[in-house]
This record gives structure tokens, sequence and C-alpha cells, in this order.
């Protein structure tokens, strides 16, 4: 039986990924500028990009047990070496948070978008102008989001691997229900109106260090956890 409190510890720590939340509150005030009167378009579509968040990371989420399942009778006589390194590799990801904490530079490898993205993004997001655009700019922005969220899902992934598919449909629900929640809040608070919205955007400017490390220990406890067999 894989222990729910792993999954749940892994799905927070993605959650709180500065790379999705900075994605998803330059969408929703983006709607609300181009609907001042039509405020109900904000929640309409901030669920529609959330739904499409959630159905993406879904189908990734079976892609990599899939990988995994393919290997599987490999991976049971490696089994220990594999565990072993996707916890040094959660450990690696949260030193990664670490020195962003220390030495922050926008962009960083393996926890924040690429600049080189970020121009292309805000071309797509800028003509979004409602929930269609929502929906489809959530999809679009999944493969963006992958290479600074992937690490936590990686870890879950393997650990779903060896559950049948209604138990891997359940515990991929319920991860990817916790790593969405940010982003309903987020919805919540860009409907209140566009003060609050940026008064967020520029709490989360502020403060993107600490949300470094707090990522960065939250995986390096989890990824000694998993090494010593623990979890």
């Amino acid at each position: 039986m894989i222990p729910l409190i792993k999954i749940i510890t892994l799905a927070l720590v993605d959650a709180i990924n500065p790379c999705a939340l900075a994605v998803m509150t330059m969408v929703l005030i983006t709607i609300l500028l181009a609907n001042p009167d039509k405020k109900h378009k904000v929640i309409t579509s901030g669920l529609a990009f959330i739904a499409a968040v959630f159905i993406g990371y879904m189908f990734y989420g079976f892609v990599i047990i899939q990988f995994f399942k393919s290997f599987a009778i490999w991976a049971s006589t490696v089994y220990p070496y594999v565990t072993k390194a996707l916890a040094i590799g959660a450990i690696t990801i949260g030193l990664i948070n670490l020195k962003d904490f220390f030495w922050y530079k926008p962009g960083s490898l393996g926890t924040e978008m690429p600049l080189k993205m970020r121009p292309r993004l805000k071309i797509l997001i800028n003509k979004i102008t409602g929930v269609k655009g929502a929906f489809f700019i959530g999809l679009f922005v999944t493969l963006f989001l992958l290479p600074c969220t992937v690490g936590p899902y990686i870890i879950a992934s393997q650990a779903l691997s060896s559950l049948s598919g209604l138990q891997i449909f359940l515990y991929l629900g319920i991860y990817n229900l916790i790593f969405i929640l940010p982003m309903l809040a987020i919805t919540l608070i860009v409907y209140e109106g566009i003060n609050q919205a940026e008064k967020i955007s520029n709490w989360k400017d502020r403060n993107i260090k600490y949300l470094h490390l707090i990522t960065g220990i939250l995986l390096i406890g989890l990824g000694v956890l998993i090494f010593f067999g623990l979890i």
C-alpha cells in the first residue's frame, strides 16, 4: 500500500511552485482587464484554465506511470537503486531551490520557467478573452510548466506504478486536486478585483526566494525519508 502522506506531501510541494502560480495570476488578470464589466468571466475562465491543467497533468501522470510499468520486471530487480536514485533526485531539486533562496536568478533551471519561454507565453496570454482561450492556454501551459514541476510528479508516479488502474486514478486525482488548490484560491482573489490580484502578484515577487526555501526544505526532507525507507 502506497503511503497517502507521501503523495500528499509531494503534491503540496508541487502546489506551491512559483512557476504555476505566476502563470495563473497573469492569465486571470489579463481576462479581468479585458472584461472589466463581466467579472463572472474570471470565475468561468479560471475554472476552465484549472480544468485544463488538471486534465493535462492527469494525462502526463498516466504516461509517466506507464513508462515505469513497462520496465516493471527490470525495475523489480533494481527497485532499491531506483528508489534511492529518485530520492537523490528529490534532494538535488531541493538543493537547487535552496540555491535560489541564497542566490536567486529568475528562470533558474529546474525550478522556474526559462526566461526564453516567458515572452512567447505572455503573447499567448494577452490574446485570451474568455473560457475557450483560458482552457487552451491551460493545456498549452502544462508543457511550459513541466520542466519546473515534474520532479515531485516523477517521484509520485514511480510510487504509484505498482498499483492497479483504479487505484492509480484515485491517487493521481488526489495529487492533482491538491496541485490545483492554490489556483482556485488565486481565481477567487482575482475575482475580488485587480488591486487584490496585483497585491498577491507583488507579494509573490517579493517572497519568491522564501517560496523556493520552503520547496527546497520539503523536497530535501522528503528525499531523505525516501532514501532511508521511512516512507
